[in-house]
C-alpha cells in the first residue's frame, strides 16, 4: 500500500466575494520532500492554490472554499483544525522580503517567542540553526542586533525564510520568493531551495519557467483556476499532455 500524499487536494474550489471563481475543481496529490512549482499565466489561480494550503486565504473578507485539502489525512478546513498550529506546520515566504521592523535576532526567535520558548540558551540555538539553515548565518553572526532593514533584498529574503524555519514547520510555501531580487540573489535562493528539500516539502509559485525546471521535481500548469496538468517537470516541459500547457512554455499565449 502507497503511502497517503503530505498534502492531498480533491475538488477543492474558492470564490472571492460575491461571485468571483478562483479555482475550479483542483486535484493535485503533492509529494514528501520534493519542489513542486505551480506554474501558469498571471490571475490563472497560482498564488491563490498557494494560500489554500495553509488557510492564508481565510484572511480575505467574503473568501468561500468548498472541496478538501489533507494533511498528513487531517483535513485542514475542519473547523476544529487550530490555524495557528496549522501555519506552524506549513509556513509561507512571500514575493517581496517582508521582515519586521526588529533585530535579526528577534525576526528569527519571533515565531518561537510566540510558540512558547523563552530560554535565553534555546532561543539562541534556534537563531543560529535557522540562520545556517537558510544560509545567511556567516554574513548576520556578527551583527544579531542590528536591524534586520538594514540587510540587502536578498539578505531580506534569507532571512525570512529562516524565520519560516525557525518554527520548524513540515512544509515551506514560497510564492514568488526570487521575482523582487537581483540574479546572484536568486541564484542563492535557489541553491537554498535545492538545500532545503531534503528536510522539507517546497511549493513554489514561479513565472520563471527556467527556474521551474532548474529547482522544482514536480510541476503544475495553472489555467483560469483549473489545473490543467500535473507531473514529472521534465516530462511537463519536454512532452507534455496537454496542448494548452505545449502552448503556455513554448511562448505561445500568457
Amino acid at each position: 500500500m502507497s503511502e497517503p500524499a503530505l498534502l492531498s487536494v480533491r475538488n477543492l474550489e474558492l470564490w472571492y466575494a460575491p461571485a468571483v471563481q478562483a479555482l475550479r475543481g483542483v486535484n493535485i496529490d503533492l509529494p514528501e520532500r520534493q519542489v513542486t512549482a505551480l506554474i501558469g499565466p498571471s490571475g490563472c489561480g497560482k498564488s491563490t492554490f498557494l494560500k489554500t494550503l495553509d488557510r492564508m486565504c481565510d484572511l480575505v473578507p467574503g473568501v468561500r472554499v468548498s472541496g478538501s485539502v489533507r494533511y498528513r489525512g487531517k483535513e485542514i478546513y475542519d473547523p476544529c483544525v487550530d490555524v495557528t498550529w496549522l501555519r506552524k506546520q506549513i509556513g509561507m515566504v512571500f514575493q517581496k522580503p517582508t521582515p519586521f521592523p526588529m533585530s535579526i535576532y528577534d525576526n528569527v526567535a519571533y515565531g518561537p517567542r510566540t510558540h512558547g520558548v523563552r530560554d535565553r540558551p534555546r532561543l539562541d540555538a534556534v537563531v543560529e540553526r535557522s540562520l545556517r539553515g537558510a544560509a545567511i548565518w556567516d554574513e548576520v553572526k556578527d551583527r544579531l542586533k542590528k536591524s534586520a532593514l538594514a540587510l540587502s533584498g536578498g539578505q531580506q529574503q534569507r532571512l525570512c525564510i529562516a524565520r519560516a524555519l525557525a518554527v520548524e514547520p513540515d512544509v515551506l510555501l514560497m510564492d514568488e520568493a526570487t521575482s523582487a531580487l537581483d540574479p546572484i540573489s536568486t541564484s542563492k535562493i535557489e541553491e537554498l531551495i535545492a538545500a532545503l528539500k531534503q528536510r522539507y516539502t517546497i511549493v513554489i509559485v514561479t513565472h520563471n519557467m527556467q527556474q521551474a525546471t532548474r529547482i522544482s521535481d514536480k510541476c503544475a500548469f495553472f489555467l483560469a483556476g483549473e489545473l490543467i496538468e500535473f507531473g514529472d517537470t521534465t516530462q511537463l516541459f519536454s512532452l507534455p499532455r496537454d496542448k494548452r500547457t505545449e502552448d503556455y512554455i513554448t511562448g505561445r499565449f500568457g
